[in-house]
């Protein structure tokens, strides 16, 4: 079965470590820098007292005044989800991450070794740990599985049978399905509220309504496809960080600083010459909170000129004066090199390496299964839809 490992508004608990007394009172995570002015996770005395994610900041103050913003720490954030999903793979089980806070898993590999279904969900639980009231769903279907985690309750692991997806998922809301707000506010006008509703309606219908976000929405909300679950490749975790005496918001400053850091990280011995595909930038600013800026090259690189080139603008985008900048690659490339040559050879071989180093580097950008083929499986078929499907191609 495949399943879902759930912990319900992840980054806010991760930004109330450093501030516990919140807890416990109406608290929600307060929009970033540049993002449009909505509220994020809520804890559940602000959802008592009538607050609700995606709720706008004015609003959600007019409705409870003593709402306290809390800061986003995406570096915690990330840190912390990091050894979430490392003692999970610890347990033998692999796992793909959707995003920090959500992750599904296959069983079917650690079934026997934990001795069924149930254990495994158990045993998964037990690695995520007591503290963060994570909970698990099991079903033959991605979306069930993570609309079972999203109705269960914390240390629960809910498994749902294929026979049952359908009555399992007609009552529940809307808000389960990755829809964009507008478009849940039209569905509402039109009357349609339960996932039931919606898996009732002809999909050539939503589809014209809605578009291709809508039909997919409807195909979740009779169960969804059955899918795969693609294990990740562990990180290297090769990290250099450098603490500042005082609060810095000079660029001259910070661009020394960067460029000390790559020189620090590209001399690190576990790199072993590899060239780098990946990178993460993150800083912690003065007031709390923290900033993360992703970065994937084109091509792989191990120059300190080239990666101080690339990673240079991205500090015009930091939001407040810095206390600690840290540099991290995220992946790093398989081969050592690439030898260029002087005349170009006949032939397909060149461009086949470089076709197989651009779809490295679209799946390190995107992630697992971002890189498709198509396959015709039936070309007769009248519908667009049976013609052909995507398969994750690997290499």
């Amino acid at each position: 079965m495949l399943a879902c490992i759930l912990i319900p508004g992840f980054g806010l608990r991760v930004a109330l470590r450093s501030r516990p007394g919140l807890e416990l009172r109406p608290a929600a995570l307060a929009p970033g820098p540049g993002k449009e002015g909505v509220l994020g996770s809520v804890t559940a005395s602000a959802e008592t007292a009538g607050v609700r994610p995606g709720m706008r900041l004015g609003e959600a103050l007019a409705t409870c005044p003593s709402l306290a913003l809390v800061e986003e720490d995406p570096a915690a954030a990330e840190d912390a989800w990091e050894g979430i999903v490392r003692r999970v793979e610890d347990t033998g089980i692999a796992v793909e991450p959707a995003e920090p806070g959500c992750a599904y898993f296959d069983t079917r590999g650690v079934e026997r070794l934990y001795g069924g279904v149930e254990a495994a969900l158990r045993r998964a639980l037990a690695a995520v740990g007591p503290t963060w009231d994570a909970r698990v769903g099991a079903a033959e279907r991605r979306f069930a599985a993570l609309a079972a985690a999203s109705v269960a309750r914390p240390g629960q692991a809910l498994i749902v049978s294929d026979e049952q997806t359908r009555d399992f998922l007609a009552p529940l809301p809307l808000t389960l399905l990755p829809l964009e707000l507008d478009r849940h506010e039209e569905l509402e006008e039109l009357g349609v509220r339960r996932l039931g509703e919606l898996a009732q309606l002809p999909g050539a219908a939503v589809a014209e309504r809605l578009g291709r976000v809508g039909h997919s929405a409807w195909e979740q909300a009779k169960g969804g496809k059955a899918g795969r679950i693609r294990g990740r490749r562990p990180p290297g975790q090769i990290m250099e960080g450098l603490a500042f005496p005082e609060a810095v918001a000079n660029e001259l400053t910070l661009r020394r600083a960067l460029g000390a850091l790559v020189e620090q990280v590209l001399a690190r011995p576990e790199r072993t010459g590899r060239f780098v595909r990946k990178l993460a930038l993150s800083a912690r600013l003065v007031g709390g909170g923290s900033w993360r800026r992703t970065l994937t090259l084109r091509e792989p690189a191990a120059e300190v000129a080239r990666l101080r080139t690339a990673l240079g603008p991205k500090l015009a985008e930091l939001p407040a004066p810095v206390l600690e900048l840290r540099l991290e690659l995220v992946e790093l490339a398989e081969g050592m090199g690439r030898q260029l040559q002087l005349v170009r050879a006949e032939g397909e071989a060149d461009l086949e390496s470089r076709l197989k180093e651009g779809l490295r580097q679209v799946r390190a950008s995107t992630g697992t299964g971002s890189v498709c083929s198509v396959v015709e499986v039936a070309p007769w078929s009248r519908i667009p839809e049976a013609r052909a499907l995507f398969v994750p191609r690997d290499e």
